[in-house]
């Protein structure tokens, strides 16, 4: 018998014609952020989005 795993809830955060960022609130209660950017998907762990929100940010 397959166990059950549990999906991670999704929330979209920003969506553009061809980009796309959401989270992820994993099982185990750990939230990830994703950014898809056409046919690449980046992958943030809270410390690293926020890193990555600084950097853009700084975009000019």
């Amino acid at each position: 018998m397959a166990k059950n795993v549990p999906e991670p809830k999704t929330d979209n955060l920003a969506e553009t014609e061809n980009y796309l960022a959401w989270l992820a609130e994993e099982p185990d209660g750990e939230i990830t952020y994703h950014v898809e950017l056409n046919n690449i998907t980046l992958h943030f762990f809270k410390e690293e989005w926020d890193e990555f929100l600084a950097l853009v940010h700084n975009l000019k």
